[in-house]
């Protein structure tokens, strides 16, 4: 078992209505045959490439002019031919032909589907034929003659089986199982349906809960999802299971609706709740685990009700949730993060690692900003947090060390002991440091060799003397500098790394022998600011500095020291290299000011990892580095720990697929269909001359570390390059009559970088005036008409470029009002028009800078509608998008003019109050709470009332934005738990 489990992120790489989804609430996500993904959502359908999205709705300006006959998407089925199933909220049944580009709808009722809301649609083994889940049936689809039959409440079915059918699917021998309102029905093949039921008490009330989802497994078990009994399997010889944590209204699905399984290459299978994230069931271990929102982290879930989960062709596992679709890479965890978050008992309890160190047990101390000091034991897979006190409580943890007693001394501003037992904390173990900002320390028998700022020092542990050793420009023996960063014990001598070079101290000695960088020495150290080094298992020693990676191939203790250079021209990306790391292979790991690099000890080569390799932490911290028990190699950053598995080797999947998503000629798309594969033609013909091919490498992952570039063979002399954070498109105007070869290249980074390339054939016919018998019968004309046809093609030139600007200049006015409405919809709630989370809380960031700097208090205050999943289950969900309408009314009604008021998600509110003490707040939200109360919501013909819980608190310097949000969070959560209906302030 995987000792780092339980302190990896997953991380979530989120497509929004900031990239142009047309609602943030999506349903289904699936990949069509050439690799594309489609996701539904509550405003309409979207084709997406990891760059462009085109979108289909209801609107007539939808893409390529066709229309959806209702926008709410519910299912998505990928066809064979490129095109789509969709099942629909109203509209019913949908099949989307690529060749037309339209969308065909299937009637509803005689010879149509049994009802127009489409719950979800289901394969069957027979070719072409699918399985409908409607409000009122099972429906049996024929695509090849489209014939549509009603298949469920047939005189012989149970009479107890509901219409009402939320989902339906097919096992490997031919089961049809239905999933209704109440309860888990099957037919066999040449029967009718029948009530599943299970001998075990508790799994057969589960089976009579509503069945929203059904998976059958690579076991062969059929995994059943509930309303709000969580999930059971029925084995292959029909008996039913229930498992721990997984089963029942107390599992970690909370009673929520699970609405969809996924089984993972991993051996995980993962359920999407609707209000609890997902749920993850690890087979092997039995484990179950939650992936959910969590404010604090950016990588997680962009919100907890999740509807769909979906693997694609490149192994993504996609998530459809409130707030966009999410997508996580399960084969980029060569390297992962371990991140800072108040909600989790996992997770980092500062943003900043400053010192990592392996003490002898295993466990792995972690120096962090603010004192704090994180102490993870991977055999137990537990975290404890510490904080230190007195001056050191605001500094950063920079340096551990083992003293002879077997405690853990930690230096900050001064030193404090730890007890490795029991973690009590004695502060001022040096009282002559106390106030000196500690950088290093190792141990020399009772001795403790402490680095800082003005020098180093040697303490006595026995007599408690401490020795101080600084530098002096009179003495060369001196220290070569006296802000000491590494301490290092070499053959014979001890190695102080400083800013301003190395110091060697041989034993029995006295004074130092100094490397600096000389610029007249090719062979001396590359850069003065110099750090962490070690050997590799070859004997040569390796050295990060802020000029590149030294190396001494034939170590000597006492020289000559001719140092190599691995940097910029070696392909090191960045030469500031804040700590280095040798794993068993004999590679160089280092982390820089912008990433990590692996280094291969023999050819030098560089490798700069990337997204695909699971980095994600930017910036790292000088000498913060260790290698763990296991293996793994641990460097310290800003904004958590990253976390390298040198050895680990991702599961093997496909070459990632670089294919044209789209093509215009002279600025109209062509239909799916005719968009050419690799190797493939396209042919343009008669005024066909201007070209636009996009294309996209379809693995979804890392888009902004993708360089893309393209050519003509035959018009490009050299390749054109796509500049970084455009989409990559190949444009080209005015094409002349021949066959071109259109070469594309995607090129990727990290340690499995690559190149990928594809080719099309271009064929561009001749216009009449550009055949043979045409050019025959000009020359036969003459000069004068020469000169005629050359004047007329130059006015008809001329004429063409003044109207492809005229094109252009009207594209830049659409561009710009698009780019103004997308800065508008960034910061807005498509729901409410209030804000959304996003510029809620960059506003209430600056609203909490200017209380730092003037000191004038505000409170933030969460308000939460109770029981709100009731309300979208007894009135569905257009009834519940009105209540989180009229309370978000009502909530902004009773704000001041500076006060900010916005939708925290789902059906969470958030307000932020300037200069308001908690008691103030308060009030406010008791009116709104009152008011909301007292209200009636009107939705057609239901009256509807409901009650909200709230969460107060207030600012308190220095305190962060995350820290403030999750007080309130907690006193929301008070609230909930003392009843609902109420409102609670936030404790210290």
């Amino acid at each position: 078992m995987d000792p780092w489990a339980v302190y990896e992120s997953t991380w979530f790489d989120t497509v929004s209505v900031a990239d142009g989804l047309p609602h943030s609430t999506t349903t289904a996500i699936v990949q069509d045959t050439r690799g594309l993904i489609w996701i539904g959502t509550f405003g309409g359908l979207v084709r997406y490439d990891g760059y462009r999205m085109q979108v289909f709705g209801q609107e007539p300006d939808s893409y390529a002019g066709a229309v959806l006959p209702d926008s709410y998407v519910r299912a998505l089925v990928p066809l064979d031919d490129g095109g789509l199933l969709i099942g629909t909220n109203a509209g019913g049944l949908v099949r989307f032909d690529p060749e037309t580009m339209r969308f065909h709808v299937y009637p509803i009722g005689p010879e149509g589907t049994a009802d127009g809301k489409i719950f979800a649609i289901g394969r069957s083994h027979e070719h072409g034929v699918f399985w409908i889940a409607t409000e009122r049936g099972v429906d049996r689809l024929d695509l090849a003659s489209g014939k549509i039959t009603h298949e469920s409440q047939a005189p012989l079915d149970a009479k107890e089986m509901v219409p009402r059918t939320f989902v339906v699917a097919e096992d490997k021998a031919g089961n049809v199982w239905a999933g209704v309102d109440n309860g888990l029905f099957v037919r066999k093949p040449g029967g009718h349906f029948q009530r599943v039921r299970s001998s075990d008490p508790a799994v057969d009330e589960i089976l009579h809960d509503q069945v929203w989802a059904l998976l059958e497994d690579s076991k062969g078990r059929l995994w059943v999802g509930t309303g709000q009994s969580g999930a059971v399997y029925i084995d292959p010889k029909g008996q039913g299971h229930a498992v721990p944590g997984f089963s029942g209204k107390n599992s970690m699905a909370r009673r929520r609706t699970m609405r969809a399984f996924h089984e993972t290459p991993q051996g995980e299978l993962w359920a999407a709740t609707d209000g609890a994230g997902v749920v993850a069931y690890d087979f092997a271990t039995g484990r179950v685990r939650t992936l959910a929102h969590d404010a604090a982290m950016p990588s997680s879930l962009p919100g907890d009700i999740t509807r769909d989960i979906y693997q694609d062709t490149a192994g993504n596992v996609w998530v459809a949730t409130e707030l966009g679709a999410a997508h996580y890479d399960p084969h980029g965890r060569k390297v992962f993060s371990v991140l800072p978050s108040p909600l989790e008992t996992h997770t980092l309890s500062n943003a900043n690692v400053h010192s990592v160190f392996v003490d002898p047990r295993g466990r792995v101390w972690l120096g962090l900003g603010m004192g704090r000091i994180d102490v993870l034991d991977l055999a137990k897979g537990t975290m404890r947090h510490l904080q230190l006190g007195g001056e050191q409580a605001e500094r950063d943890v920079q340096a551990f060390v083992v003293a002879p007693d077997g405690s853990i001394w930690a230096g900050a501003q001064g030193i404090s002991r730890i007890d490795p037992d029991t973690f009590e904390l004695k502060s001022s173990m040096v009282p002559s440091l106390d106030g000196r900002l500690i950088l290093s320390m190792r141990r020399e028998g009772d001795d403790i060799l402490i680095g800082g700022y003005d020098g180093l020092f040697r303490y006595d542990t026995v007599h408690g003397q401490l020795t101080q050793m600084r530098h002096d420009e009179d003495d060369p023996k001196s220290l070569v500098g006296d802000q000491v960063r590494y301490i290092v014990r070499m053959p014979g001598a001890w190695w102080y790394a400083t800013i301003s070079g190395i110091s060697i101290s041989y034993d029995g000695e006295p004074g130092f022998v100094n490397l600096f960088h000389d610029p007249a020495n090719p062979d001396s150290l590359p850069q003065d600011y110099t750090g962490s080094m070690s050997f590799d298992s070859h004997g040569r020693l390796w050295l990060g500095t802020f000029g590149g990676i030294a190396y001494l191939d034939h170590f000597k203790p006492r020289g000559p020291f001719h140092f190599g250079l691995v940097g910029a021209r070696e392909g090191l990306s960045n030469t500031k290299v804040n700590a280095l790391l040798i794993d068993h292979n004999d590679r160089v790991w280092a982390s820089m000011a912008n990433g990590v690099a692996m280094v291969d000890t023999a050819t030098h080569r560089v490798a700069d990892l990337g997204i695909r390799d699971g980095l994600r932490i930017p910036s790292y911290i000088h000498r913060a580095a260790a290698e763990a028990p296991g293996g793994e190699l641990m460097f310290g950053g800003l904004g958590g720990l990253t976390v390298v598995r040198p050895y680990w080797v991702a599961p093997v999947v496909g070459p990632a697929r670089l294919v044209v998503t789209q093509v215009s000629v002279n600025d109209r798309a062509l239909p799916l269909r005719d968009i050419p594969g690799d190797g493939g033609q396209l042919e343009l013909a008669g005024n066909g001359r201007n070209l636009r091919l996009d294309f996209a490498l379809l693995d979804f992952r890392a888009p902004m570390e993708t360089h893309y570039a393209y050519r003509m063979d035959g018009t490009d002399t050299a390749w054109n390059e796509v500049p970084r954070g455009i989409p990559p498109s190949a444009i080209y105007t005015n094409l002349p009559s021949g066959t071109y070869t259109l070469r594309l290249r995607a090129t990727m980074r990290g340690l499995d970088a690559r190149t990928v390339e594809t080719s099309v054939r271009v064929v561009v016919r001749p216009r009449w005036y550009e055949s043979p018998w045409t050019l025959l019968l000009g020359i036969a004309l003459g000069v004068a008409v020469f000169f005629g046809l050359v004047y007329l093609r130059t006015f008809y030139l001329r004429r063409r470029a003044e109207l492809l600007q005229a094109q252009v200049d009207a594209r830049t006015r659409d561009l710009k009002a698009a780019n103004e409405r997308l800065d508008h919809l960034a910061g807005t709630d498509e729901l409410t028009g209030s804000l959304n989370r996003r510029r809620f809380l960059e506003q209430a960031e600056r609203v909490r800078q200017g209380a730092a700097a003037d000191g004038i208090p505000f409170s933030v205050v969460l308000i939460d509608i109770d029981n709100f999943k009731s309300v979208n289950d007894t009135y569905g969900h257009l009834a519940g998008d009105t209540v989180i309408r009229e309370t978000m009314r009502v909530i902004s009604s009773m704000c001041r003019a500076d006060d900010l008021a916005g939708r925290f998600g789902g059906e969470e509110f958030i307000l932020c109050l300037p200069g308001a003490l908690a008691e103030h707040a308060l009030d406010i939200t008791e009116r709104v709470r009152h008011a909301l109360g007292a209200m009636v919501m009107a939705h057609g013909d239901y009256r509807i009332r409901i009650t909200v819980s709230a969460g107060v608190a207030m600012w308190r310097a220095p305190e962060s934005l995350n820290s403030l949000l999750g007080r309130a969070d907690d006193a929301l959560y008070e609230a909930k738990n003392q009843g609902r209906n109420r409102s609670r302030i936030a404790g210290l």
